[in-house]
């Protein structure tokens, strides 16, 4: 009996997977895997001779969201689904987590079919202190900026982000950025099979003049263990996410990997913490921070394999 075929997803950019994902094809080897590596958008890869496909390092699908997603439901028995693909594609899937009482960090929605005035745009940003501007639909922190509100020529660029992604026909969501990231940082926590696996922390990616453009950025992670006050906050989430699922799909979906960005809520916030993103297509599991992510997600790769 031959060994179950794996393929990774990635994408041109990245033709061997990311470098935090390098180590991933001998991990599945060890598991009796045979590994290969495809470009989502090359047409020349037969998807159909997978036992399963693993989306990865697709970097690049919000420069063409529609074909990206057309192309997850021609392939077969891909993780995580195409439904879930779409959806969390695109960033209004915060507003859903909103409506089930999850707390997400309140957002202004500037929508291209509104043709916003530049005086309009300016309206939508907040009165005080630093705020982020980004598209709804984007990728590793392209198009992301951070401004401040009390400082005029900070606004006028700010406008201007917002305008640029808008002319584009580019959803654009504005959120206060929150002072605690600077001191604590984000949390991620990561699910594999539906099951808590481990934690990392990153140090804050948006200093005062960051401007994402089309560059990625590196993060500094640190692998350690959670506390249980985290994995509580990441079994609420999930929770919140699966009744989502079921609301908008009519069924519940056993994700392969689920990450959930969180960050400390400040200390005269009535919520406990604020999601910074939920990441279900691209965002980097953290595979290099520690021997053992790489083994966990190996391994959880290799049961769905079987099924």
């Amino acid at each position: 009996m031959s060994d179950p075929v794996v393929i990774l997803a990635t994408s041109a950019d990245l033709p061997n997977l990311a470098p935090d994902e390098s180590g991933l094809p001998d991990a599945l080897r060890d598991k009796g895997i045979e590994p290969r590596i495809g470009v989502w958008s090359d047409p020349d890869v037969k998807w159909d001779e997978a036992d399963l496909v693993v989306v990865r390092s697709v970097r690049d699908y919000a420069r063409d969201r529609k074909k990206f997603i057309d192309w997850s439901r021609s392939v077969p028995r891909l993780l995580n689904a195409p439904d879930l693909l779409e959806w969390n594609s695109d960033k209004h899937y915060l507003e859903d987590l909103r409506r089930v009482g999850l707390p997400t960090i309140p957002t202004a929605w500037l929508e291209p079919d509104e043709d916003l005035t530049k005086h309009q745009v300016h309206t939508r940003f907040p009165a005080s202190g630093d705020f982020v501007v980004k598209p709804a639909v984007s990728s590793a922190g392209r198009g992301t900026g951070r401004y401040t509100a009390n400082e005029a020529p900070s606004r006028s660029e700010a406008i201007l982000h917002a305008q640029h992604e808008l002319k584009r026909g580019r959803a654009v969501m504005v959120q206060r950025y929150l002072e605690t990231i600077d001191t604590t940082g984000e949390i991620s926590l990561v699910f594999l099979n539906g099951m808590p696996s481990y934690r990392v922390e990153k140090e804050p990616m948006l200093h005062p003049r960051f401007r994402g453009g089309d560059t990625l950025t590196e993060e500094v992670v640190r692998s350690s263990p959670a506390h249980e006050k985290e994995w509580r906050w990441g079994d609420r989430v999930r929770g919140g996410l699966h009744k989502v699922v079921r609301e908008k799909f009519g069924r519940d979906h056993l994700l392969l990997f689920n990450r959930v960005d969180l960050v400390p809520a400040p200390e005269d916030d009535p919520n406990e913490f604020y999601i910074m993103e939920v990441s279900l297509i691209d965002g980097s599991l953290y595979l290099s921070a520690d021997e053992s992510h790489l083994k966990a997600f190996a391994g959880a790769i290799a049961v769905r394999a079987a099924w």
